[in-house]
């Protein structure tokens, strides 16, 4: 039993892809660098924070022995705890710390009442504070999210790009955002004056989601960053082009801010194990193995205080990484 096992694992392990071993893990990817050479003026059109709220995250079920001895192969997590005011408490922390370093750049920060108050936007459509998207993450895997903006600016506004929607439910943002797009590009042309879009999507877990290398299936830790490839920083030119900057590597902060809790019930991992167990058995003796795999469901308990903290200062890493790129590109 013991050589079946090591010979099971070690296939496993070959099998994953060189790719799902070894990520990109550049902070940032730029596209249409040369878009930002020039612009000192700049109008922030869109400053919105996103918290994950739920994630049901998947590998292929590896059944058999290796799915009753291996990890998790479906991961459903779930943040409680965190309260409306929380977030709004976030959202204009991290405004507000993004302004100031970007200031502190170089930038000339024109008010929120410049640019909203301009002809250019009487179209622009402003979403609902909050907002709740179900949002797709990386392959297999899905969410849901809620945004909010700091009290600062009047609107809500996304433009395209500023997130991946999942169903039916996301259409309605999406029109509104191209429309908004087109807004600020408006406005920019105008106005002689670069328009920045932000959007940050905080993650309550450190999971290694599919696309990343788990021997044995998904690995869930508690934790506060700003998600990568959901999180970017748009300018658009007085040409009406674009700069953007995305993060490309987790923005994560150290901290007591998040207890993490095994939700999965004793009946559900015993059921399980046993059918994992049956089917591990039945491929041995050649009778094929069922697929079932590991299901768990994980609760993550905010802490008051802290969880603002940590996420705060996660977003305060990300634009201070942001800022000075996009000051490069200046």
């Amino acid at each position: 039993m013991r050589k079946l096992l090591s010979a099971l694992a070690v296939a496993a392990l070959l099998a994953q892809p060189a790719a799902a071993i070894a990520r990109d893990q550049e902070p940032v990817k730029i596209s249409g660098p040369a878009n930002a050479k020039g612009v000192g003026t700049v109008a922030i059109g869109a400053f919105n924070v996103g918290f994950i709220f739920e994630s049901i995250d998947q590998t292929q079920a590896s059944g058999g022995l290796m799915g009753a001895f291996g990890g998790t192969t479906k991961a459903k997590s779930e943040l409680v705890g965190v309260t409306p005011a929380m977030m709004q408490t976030i959202a204009d922390a991290a405004y507000a710390d993004f302004v100031a370093q970007l200031t502190a750049s170089g930038y000339a920060v024109q008010t929120p009442a410049d640019l909203f108050g301009h002809a250019a936007l009487a179209r622009s459509k402003s979403q609902d504070v909050p907002l709740d998207i179900n949002i797709a993450l990386e392959k297999g895997s899905k969410g849901k999210a809620t945004y909010f903006k700091p009290n600062d600016l009047p609107s809500l506004l996304m433009i395209p790009g500023d997130f991946l929607g999942s169903g039916m439910s996301s259409i309605g943002i999406n029109m509104a955002a191209g429309q908004t797009g087109m807004a600020f590009a408006n406005y920019a042309k105008q106005a002689g004056v670069g328009v920045i879009d932000v959007v940050y999507l905080i993650d309550f877990s450190n999971q290694k989601r599919p696309g990343a290398f788990s021997f044995g299936g998904i690995q869930v830790n508690s934790g506060l960053s700003v998600a990568a490839d959901y999180s970017r920083l748009t300018l658009i030119a007085p040409s009406g082009k674009q700069s953007v900057i995305t993060v490309k590597a987790p923005v994560a902060v150290e901290g007591d801010f998040i207890e993490k809790d095994d939700a999965t019930s004793g009946a559900d991992k015993a059921l399980q194990s046993g059918a994992n167990v049956a089917g591990g058995l039945a491929a041995v003796a050649g009778l094929g193995g069922l697929r079932f795999g590991k299901t768990r469901k994980f609760e993550f308990a905010a802490k008051p205080g802290a969880y603002e903290e940590g996420a705060a200062k996660a977003a305060s890493l990300a634009s201070e990484m942001l800022i000075g790129r996009l000051g490069a590109l200046r």
